[in-house]
């Protein structure tokens, strides 16, 4: 970069355009260079400039070649020469780097103000929502922590939301689903058995939910409610309720809860949570209830024996104590499906489960299914829930 196109010009530039809330194009740019230079930029100094600054001010700046890869699922910057992918098989450096910690600033509060949220001093933290970035499909999750409360500087991690479309005969041909465990999961769905997906952080609990609402009859209505939007079954008539985050003041928010209750009125006949992680559990659970069979959702827990332990800590944040959960639970939800993701990146359905419920009132989880195993303690509870809505067991 030549050296008339200063740090200090930049900067300049950059105060310009802050002033104005339209989105910066390169005309706008080009015109702020020419304003603050006082006329002293050639032709090649000036494209330098507005090279640097487009890539700075357009989109997620030198991050947007990377959310636009479609095998690119995260994208995290843990500092101006530490920028991480992750394209489903672990972290992995990525070949950018930004100027200074400054610069990573500059990013996390412009994309913030995109989102429609505040990141400051006062503010130092950010969770949002970007509009769609090329390929994304349903745009990109932002958070973002400013330092010093990040001690090695701004951190942002930005988790690209891309549709969940695959179907069950792509997951059995990708490895997720074993053959002998597919037509089971489809009698499942056949048998409208509510059901939770469960599964860590990345471990396809959306992908494999996505794919067997794909399996619901086409003469049913299903009724999805999101946090954020990334359930996209290849169904006729699915309905989608995203919630909405609350604006720079602070209203405006419409959460999941709220959706829940809205989905009781639209005449459904399936009720799908994309993932419960708050007192929306005591609607979804309440709803599958109250005669809405085959409601699903997903839960984010590391083994199927923790689902109990992790929906009572939810339940408590919607104002139902432990006794209560557990008879709701038992009553509203009959199989879990658990999806693990290995060190390697590959994803795989690890077990089949039935809730079950001891003498003390308290709901379990048991196997009924593993890849190992095959069949397992709970395969008869399973076949007999199968049998008592008039579908066959088949041969698993």
């Amino acid at each position: 970069m030549s050296s008339l196109v200063s740090p200090e010009l930049l900067d300049r530039v950059r105060e310009r355009l802050s002033r104005t809330s339209a989105q910066p194009s390169p005309a706008m740019v080009a015109a702020a260079i020419r304003a603050e230079a006082s006329g002293v930029l050639g032709d090649t100094d000036l494209l330098d400039a507005l090279q640097v600054l487009q890539t700075e001010l357009t989109g997620a700046g030198a991050l947007e070649p990377l959310l636009a890869q479609s095998d690119v699922s995260d994208v995290l910057v843990t500092g101006p020469d530490q920028v991480w992918v992750d394209r489903g098989s672990g972290l992995e450096r990525a070949p950018v780097r930004f100027a200074d910690e400054a610069a990573v600033r500059r990013l996390a509060q412009r994309l913030a103000l995109a989102a429609g949220r505040r990141l400051d001093d006062a503010q130092p933290w950010v969770d949002g929502r970007l509009p769609a970035a090329a390929g994304s499909g349903f745009g990109v999750r932002l958070h973002a922590v400013l330092a010093p409360l990040a001690q090695g500087g701004t951190c942002v991690s930005l988790r690209v939301l891309r549709p969940a479309t695959q179907g069950l005969d792509a997951l059995c041909s990708g490895g997720t689903v074993p053959a002998e465990a597919r037509e089971l999961l489809v009698r499942i769905v056949a048998a409208r058995l509510a059901f939770l997906v469960v599964g860590g952080t990345g471990a396809g609990k959306t992908t494999l939910l996505a794919a067997l609402l794909a399996e619901v009859d086409r003469r049913e209505r299903i009724v999805c409610v999101e946090d954020a939007a990334e359930l996209a079954p290849t169904h006729p008539h699915v309905v989608r309720l995203v919630a909405r985050a609350p604006n720079v003041e602070g209203i405006g928010e419409v959460t999941v809860r709220q959706l829940v209750r809205q989905a009781l009125r639209m005449r459904p006949d399936r009720i799908v949570v994309g993932e419960v992680r708050g007192g929306e559990v005591v609607d979804l659970l309440t709803a599958l209830n109250t005669g809405h069979d085959g409601g699903a959702g997903t839960v984010h827990a590391n083994s199927p024996e923790e689902v109990p332990a992790r929906l009572e800590a939810l339940a408590a944040l919607g104002g139902l104590d432990r006794a209560a959960l557990h008879s709701q639970l038992a009553a509203a939800v009959q199989v879990v499906l658990h999806v693990h993701r290995a060190a390697d990146g590959r994803r795989r359905l690890a077990q089949i489960g039935v809730l079950d419920r001891d003498e003390r009132g308290q709901v379990g989880v048991l196997p009924a299914w593993t890849p190992a195993a095959g069949s397992c303690p709970g395969a008869d509870r399973l076949a007999d829930l199968l049998e008592r809505r008039g579908i066959g067991v088949g041969s698993w």
